[in-house]
């Protein structure tokens, strides 16, 4: 099993694939990106496009190519399906999208495939699971990019509530990529300054009120997006990069991907996004972190909804 470490195939080549593509270009994280589509006509356009920016950009190979491309890969980002429509839950897609990810796992596994399978496809965190169990992978080649953008965006909006620099904001968003995700604001802080203690020496306030007015916020940005532009591709692009980097340069980062849980919260056979360690074999632990009582609550709530999600699925 030869595996390129600077090698990764996209496949699906709709907004968010090619967004991913974009940022992979940016990034210059590999010497050959593959992009595949069930239209070959897009992934050909698309690589020409992104190889007119080379000149101006990082030096990699970009094609179109097929399965038997992914044979050497590192890694392998699955966008492919149904995107949500406005008035949409991103549940409501798994009907539609269970069954191009079991097309395309068959695919993958009539290969020689090696590397890591990253899932972006909404529902993201039951298509983890259906991934993990489609293709018998060790669970730590197969994870989704999870809350990873939630977490995102909740530190984008709590930087400017505070105003200061989200990159000194630490906070997740766990559970589903969905409506049932909870923040974790017991263990949130200002570059290891507990929230209410920055607060309290910057002379702020940030009220409970204020933390569930910015959890709607996050929870409902999708939503908000998908209304105005019709699709969320940038921000899962970045938050996508920010994986794969974390595989690619063996970080060891901690990032709030979707993981298939053996036990770990007293959970089993389902995947949700859980801060985890991610390096260059793909998830490398996940982490118990302490919850109070109401985030305890919610993540059972939320793991029930997963739960109920994949007994609907022949798998």
């Amino acid at each position: 099993m030869n595996v390129n470490p600077r090698k990764a195939a996209i496949i699906g080549c709709g907004f968010v694939g090619a967004s991913i593509a974009f940022r992979f270009l940016q990034q210059g994280l590999f010497s050959h990106l593959v992009l595949l589509d069930a239209n070959q006509d897009k992934a050909e356009g698309e690589a020409m496009d992104l190889s007119d920016g080379l000149p101006y950009g990082s030096t990699m190979e970009i094609t179109a190519g097929t399965y038997d491309s992914l044979s050497d890969c590192a890694l392998a980002v699955i966008t492919a399906g149904a995107n949500q429509k406005p008035g949409e839950t991103r549940l409501d897609l798994i009907g539609r999208n269970i069954a191009i990810m079991r097309s395309i796992i068959n695919e993958i596994k009539a290969r020689d495939f090696g590397g890591i399978l990253l899932i972006v496809s909404n529902p993201v965190d039951v298509l983890t699971y259906a991934a993990w169990k489609l293709s018998g992978y060790p669970r730590h080649r197969v994870i989704g990019s999870g809350t990873v953008l939630d977490t995102g965006r909740l530190k984008q909006l709590l930087g400017e509530e505070l105003r200061v620099d989200s990159r000194n904001i630490h906070a997740f968003i766990a559970g589903e990529h969905g409506d049932s995700e909870f923040a974790v604001w017991s263990e949130a802080n200002v570059s290891g300054l507990a929230l209410e203690d920055f607060c309290r020496i910057r002379g702020q306030a940030l009220s409970r009120p204020d933390m569930e007015r910015l959890y709607l916020e996050v929870r409902n940005s999708a939503y908000e997006i998908i209304r105005r532009k019709g699709v969320t591709c940038y921000g899962i692009a970045m938050a996508v990069g920010r994986i794969a980097a974390s595989i690619v340069k063996d970080e060891h980062a901690v990032l709030p991907i979707s993981v298939v849980l053996e036990g770990q919260y007293g959970l089993n056979g389902l995947a949700l996004s859980i801060p985890s360690i991610v390096g260059r074999g793909g998830l490398e632990e996940i982490l118990e972190i302490p919850l109070n009582t109401s985030e305890e609550q919610a993540l059972r709530a939320s793991a029930a909804q997963m739960k109920e999600a994949i007994s609907t699925l022949a798998l």
